[in-house]
């Protein structure tokens, strides 16, 4: 079993995902979002060849329009 933080929430998975397939478990495909994993903002060109590893700790931040 894999378990990451995100935002400060511990989350648990039955197998490996890279964060391409976490933003689809989230429902975060069609989202302006940043995502840092362990400290460091990952490029969106990136997701898909991330693996997440058991403890990482993740933020994801989704940007919101307004003025």
């Amino acid at each position: 079993m894999l378990q990451v933080t995100i935002n400060g929430q511990p989350q648990h998975f039955d197998n490996s995902l890279s964060l391409q397939q976490l933003v689809e478990h989230l429902s975060l495909q069609n989202k302006r979002i940043a995502i840092e994993r362990n400290g460091e903002i990952v490029p969106r060109s990136q997701f898909s060849e991330q693996t997440l590893s058991d403890g990482d700790q993740l933020e994801i931040v989704v940007a919101v329009g307004g003025g």
